[in-house]
């Protein structure tokens, strides 16, 4: 059974003294609520990993990475590898998203190699994928995002793309202030699904959580999580003010 989640990516904010404020204010925050039903996590910068994480034994959260290295380890000055992010006790990575995409030229190869050394120290994956603003113009969202889930995913064995979960992020909308309408969501998300039912089957594609991200703020999470195919959100901007974040994780 699929789960709720909604996913808070703190992206490159906040000095030290911040972050451990905003923790404690999430923390205090998600305490007045019974949402027993969402799974909460945390994806602060790596600097503030081991803070989320000693944080999160006394609170209703997990934690994720922003990030990983596709090496496992070795001479890659900068890399952090899975086996770190384990160590620390991080639960969740985010990969492919469209800023290392573009910023940093990730390709789906790379994705699916993070994807693999996040598996192997039984962390998460959190797997972007999502089209730009001219390849939707154009009628090419939905080749894009196949291309993405074939050559990021479907190298995994049926029993691993089951720990897979997959955030559409429509790249037009990130930190745009634009947001796909509930509709717009819900058709990626459920050809998504079926890309899944019809490499693996209809239980499997049934069971994978499918976030949305793309400017998912306080006012608009409830509509967009009503829709049938949409199972939460990776949230940006949102997610570094507690009320809305914590609002946002309420809105199921």
């Amino acid at each position: 059974m699929r789960r709720n989640i909604v996913a808070g990516n703190w992206k490159m904010n906040l000095k030290f003294s911040q972050a451990d404020e905003l923790i404690s204010e999430i923390a205090q925050e998600l305490s007045e609520y019974d949402l027993t039903d969402v799974d909460i996590i945390l994806c602060p910068p790596f600097p503030y990993l081991e803070l989320a994480s000693d944080a999160s034994e006394s609170s209703d959260f997990f934690v994720g990475s922003q990030n990983v290295s596709s090496f496992e380890k070795g001479a890659y000055t900068g890399e952090i590898s899975a086996k770190m992010l384990a160590s620390l006790q991080v639960d969740y990575c985010i990969v492919g998203h469209s800023e290392r995409r573009k910023y940093f030229l990730e390709t789906n190869k790379d994705v699916a190699e993070k994807v693999n050394r996040l598996l192997e120290e039984n962390i998460t994956p959190i797997v972007c994928v999502g089209e730009s603003l001219e390849e939707r113009e154009q009628g090419e969202y939905f080749s894009v995002i196949k291309t993405q889930i074939t050559e990021g995913l479907f190298h995994l064995h049926s029993d691993k793309i089951e720990q897979i979960i997959i955030a559409y992020e429509p790249v037009w909308a990130i930190g745009t202030g634009k947001t796909a309408t509930a509709e717009q969501a819900q058709e990626i998300h459920s050809f998504i699904r079926g890309l899944i039912a019809e490499h693996y089957n209809k239980k499997i594609a049934d069971n994978i959580s499918i976030l949305y991200g793309g400017s998912c703020n306080a006012e608009n999470a409830t509509e967009l999580f009503a829709m049938p195919d949409v199972d939460g959100g990776l949230i940006g901007g949102a997610s570094l003010k507690a009320q809305d974040f914590v609002t946002i994780a309420n809105s199921f």
